[in-house]
Formats: structure tokens, sequence, C-alpha cells
């Protein structure tokens, strides 16, 4: 890819060591280019004006002006720049404050290498981006936050077959199971489940949990 259309992203971290690995990691990508990066948020809103990157990512816990307050200004801005969080896995809150403040999608700092990139590629073309080590109760919290980026598109019609799967995966159901349950082989299984993927564009089982319950197509159980 021509220099000039690569995806162009700031880092945003207080942790050298943490921000130097993600650049060695995104790096390595011939479709991105790392064009900045900050160790506070007020760096961060700053070196954005100057430089207008096409995606940010950028820590929840920074000094000065932290990452939401960060992503809420960016959120704001004209054109809006999009943000995906970098959290750790004991901070689902930051994380829905985060998504709530604007941010475009969020990472577990301990996910795997390769869902950096997918997470930045994803959110480049639109769409939300909820990373696979979410755990049960950040599902939760996300779908009962003010967070919606569902609300202003279209609806999307689901099969009875679709629909059963999509409740099957909100209850944390591996694709043998469900074919147990549903009398599928679970390669039948799995060629639903990667329509359903498609149809709500997303890429993990949270992001079908997230999106299934903001649609009411799953009712979430709060006890």
């Amino acid at each position: 890819m021509d220099k000039l259309n690569k995806i162009k992203v700031i880092i945003a971290d207080d942790h050298d060591i943490y921000r130097d690995g993600l650049l060695m990691l995104l790096s390595k990508s011939e479709n991105i280019q790392v064009i900045g990066e900050a160790n506070n948020g007020e760096a961060l809103i700053e070196l954005c004006k100057i430089k207008k990157p096409d995606i940010v990512l950028t820590d929840l816990r920074m000094p000065i002006v932290d990452g939401i307050g960060a992503i809420k200004h960016l959120s704001n801005a004209v054109p809006k720049i999009p943000c995906i969080a970098l959290s750790t896995f004991d901070s689902d809150q930051l994380i829905v404050n985060a998504l709530e403040a604007g941010a475009s999608g969020y990472i577990i700092k301990n996910c795997q290498k390769g869902e950096i990139i997918e997470a930045i590629k994803t959110v480049i073309e639109g769409e939300p981006y909820y990373c696979n080590s979410s755990s049960k109760l950040l599902v939760k919290l996300i779908s009962n936050s003010h967070y919606n980026p569902y609300s202003n598109k279209p609806i999307i019609s689901y099969s009875d077959k679709e629909i059963s799967i999509i409740k099957l995966i909100c209850e944390e159901k591996s694709n043998k199971e469900i074919g147990e349950i549903l009398f599928m082989s679970s390669r039948t299984v799995e060629g639903i489940r990667s329509k359903i993927l498609e149809k709500m564009k997303v890429k993990t089982p949270a992001g079908i949990a997230i999106y299934a319950i903001k649609n009411n197509l799953y009712q979430l159980n709060n006890e």
C-alpha cells in the first residue's frame, strides 16, 4: 500500500515500555503508520491538532488530562477523530465511561497482538470494536450503559434460527454446545455464526452480545 494511503495513528500512553511495544507492533503492518506519540491526554489533544490522525489509540489512566477527557474532546472535534480505548482487565467501568465519552471501541492490553490491528481496521470502517477478551461483567456494564452506537442505524431482520443462535452465544455457549441444543452440526453453527457477525458488522462474541442486547434480540439477566 502506498505510504500516503496508510491509516495514520497516534498512540497515547504514559508508560514508555507499553508505548514502545505498541509502536513496534504497528510498524510491522504495511497498512498502518504511527505519526505521533503522547504520554498524557493534554499532549495527545495538542498533537492531534497538528498531526490530524485518522485514529487514536489511548490509555485511559494518564496524567494532566486522562484518556476519557481526551476521548471526549476528540470525539467532539470537527472532524471527529475516532478513538480506541486501551485499558487493563480490571478497569471495566473506565471502559464504559470511555465508550459513553465517544470512544469507537476498546482493547484490553493483554489481548492477542493481531487484535489491535483488527480493531484499528474495524473502527476506520465506521464500526465499533469490542475486545475478544471482554469479561461477562464488562458486557453487562456496557449493555446497561447509555452507550448505543446502533440507535440511528437501520433495523436488520434475523431468522428464527439466527435468533436462537444469537441467544445461545449471549449465554456463552460454544459451537458444539449450540449444535447439541439445536440439533445441528458444529460446522452448520459456525456458518450461521459467521453470517450473524457479518450482518451485525461485529468481530467478537462480546460484539454479538452487546449488539443483541441493544437491539432487543436478547434480554439481559441483571441478577
